[in-house]
């Protein structure tokens, strides 16, 4: 926001005030581009980018789905999450007992997908414990095939697999150029989101740039 704010020859309070704004519009963009493919996904990849709001010790997860065939990204929804592995015991000592919003988050994310893709729909997915619940629930017609999941090949950069063919390419891909374009996403940065509500916000500008200019022209690495 500052670098944003430095660029424009405006207030950093000006930015943030026009992020809601413009995040607003954004979303409705999403919406009426998608709706020309409704009925038309037949192949969807889903994942969850891991993030933090401020520190490690309160995680965030972005869940994602990914049109496979068109590279469209279809919905991002982000949520709260509990501290897991070693951070678990610091982060309730330090921040008390943290909500998991995850179910919240994948239900959002599913209510705004059904819609627009095919009843029988081929889902790839990695081996989370949620996804097969959430998928019979919504669409009970299709087929879920998953995948376990893979060492990065570079420490810190989970998106990008240590294998010669990665199966959920597409949606790990679009994670890795979410954290490349995203300062707030990126690993090792100054740049934390404060605030979850921003930061989906900041997924929803970006969504729009990325399915309407990189896509479009061609501008996605491979």
């Amino acid at each position: 926001m500052r670098r944003s704010a430095l660029l424009l020859g405006v207030t950093r309070g000006t930015i943030e005030r026009k992020l809601p704004f413009l995040a607003k519009r954004c979303r409705t963009l999403n919406e009426r581009e998608l709706k020309k493919i409704k009925g038309r996904v037949f192949n969807m990849q889903i994942d969850d980018l891991i993030t933090k709001e401020n520190s490690k010790l309160k995680p965030l997860s972005v869940s994602i789905a990914v049109d496979e065939d068109r590279r469209l990204i279809l919905g991002a929804e982000v949520s709260e999450i509990p501290a897991f592995g070693h951070l678990a015991k610091h982060a309730v000592k330090k921040y008390g007992k943290r909500k998991d919003e995850h179910h919240a988050g994948l239900t959002r994310l599913f209510q705004k997908i059904v819609p627009i893709v095919s009843s029988e729909v081929l889902i790839k997915s990695d081996e989370h414990q949620s996804y097969p619940r959430f998928i019979s629930g919504y669409l009970p017609k299709a087929k879920h095939i998953t995948f376990p999941s893979e060492r990065g090949c570079i420490v810190g950069q989970g998106e990008l697999k240590k294998v010669n063919f990665d199966p959920l390419f597409i949606v790990n891909h679009t994670c890795a150029m979410m954290r490349a374009n995203i300062n707030r996403l990126i690993r090792k940065t100054w740049c934390t989101t404060k605030d979850p509500l921003k930061l989906k916000d900041h997924l929803d500008v970006f969504i729009y740039f990325y399915n309407q200019t990189l896509l479009k022209k061609a501008l996605t690495p491979l």
